[in-house]
């Protein structure tokens, strides 16, 4: 056995020597095995940690065994060493942990405030056409029961002709009524532009359509439906301001390979400051007490330069009104 031991110690370890070394860890060493104890109390060298491993030739015989002890206070030296060489390291990790953690946090509260705004604007929308769909059928309701009404005071005074003649103006009506339907790949801007047509028969408006057959999909579905309400609703609140044969509404939607591009026109008086029309606040409609006016097409001002687009008001021809709304398709 050879013993190697620090120069400040004097005096070395006899043979038979009592070893302090757990019998088990002892019986490994003797099995050609790998040892780690736990730290050693010994009353007369100290605390100390005890490893071994045996030692092999080239083809794997064991030849002798190495075993090292080492003071508990040396190990304690290491660790407080590590620590302080470490602890800027440590430092440095701990902040970039909490700045992780804080940004996560932050940005899952500001998602959902995001998520909770959208749903909220989503349901303001949809609710708005909701309203102003069941205003329609409110409507052609009350105009059917005036219908049936005259129907049976003229058959009552059994003027058939004039009764005949009612019912064939009232057809002209149901097929107007049928043409609502149509044939748009967005189910949002379909339901939007019916509600919108039912709104305009209503009123005695003369609406058309041009559209091109494509999803629209850039554009999410609530600022789609927001462009275009607050534009046709401010057409059909100027076109009604004019004798019913003046009343005239067209709407293009239309896409190609770089842009969309929604065209509204609408008779009506024209805007004396168009220049004007996109702060918010401002408005051509009389004040009403309660209502909030000049917001629309600010909204829609903002919607249609998140997208990097453009809208447009030409209001230079006599009676008639342009919106045009450009949107680039990335």
């Amino acid at each position: 056995m050879i013993t190697g031991m620090p120069k400040e110690m004097k005096e070395g370890f006899g043979i038979g020597v009592v070893c302090t070394v757990p019998a088990k860890h002892v019986e490994k060493a003797y099995n050609g095995e790998t040892y780690v104890t736990e730290v050693i109390h010994d009353s007369e060298h100290g605390s100390y940690l005890s490893v071994g491993a045996p030692i092999k030739d080239d083809n794997g015989t064991i030849i002798g065994y190495l075993g090292i002890d080492i003071s508990a206070d040396t190990l304690n030296g290491i660790k407080g060493k590590v620590i302080e060489d470490n602890l800027f390291n440590f430092i440095f990790n701990g902040v970039l942990i909490l700045i992780v953690i804080g940004s996560f946090l932050f940005l899952q509260r500001w998602y959902q405030k995001e998520v909770a705004k959208e749903v909220g604007a989503t349901e303001d929308t949809y609710l708005a056409e909701i309203k102003t769909l069941i205003t329609s059928v409110s409507s052609l309701r009350h105009d059917f029961t005036n219908h049936i009404q005259v129907l049976h005071g003229l058959l009552q005074l059994e003027k058939t002709d004039q009764a005949r003649q009612y019912l064939s103006s009232l057809s002209k009506e149901v097929q107007a009524i049928k043409s609502l339907k149509l044939n748009i790949d967005h189910p949002g801007l379909s339901i939007l532009l019916q509600t919108k047509k039912l709104t305009a028969q209503n009123h005695h408006i003369d609406m058309d359509f041009t559209l091109s057959q494509n999803d629209f999909n850039k554009i999410k579905t609530t600022d789609l439906i927001k462009i275009l309400s607050n534009l046709i609703d401010n057409a059909i609140d100027a076109a009604v301001e004019l004798p019913e044969e003046q009343r005239k509404i067209k709407i293009c939607c239309t896409a190609d390979e770089s842009q969309y591009e929604f065209k509204i026109t609408n008779t009506g008086p024209n805007i004396a400051n168009p220049d004007h029309i996109f702060k918010q606040g401002f408005s051509t409609k009389k004040h009403e007490n309660g209502r909030l006016r000049g917001q629309g097409l600010f909204i829609v001002k903002e919607i249609v330069t998140k997208y990097n687009g453009h809208i447009s008001i030409d209001s230079s021809k006599h009676l008639e009104t342009t919106a045009i709304v450009r949107i680039p398709i990335k």
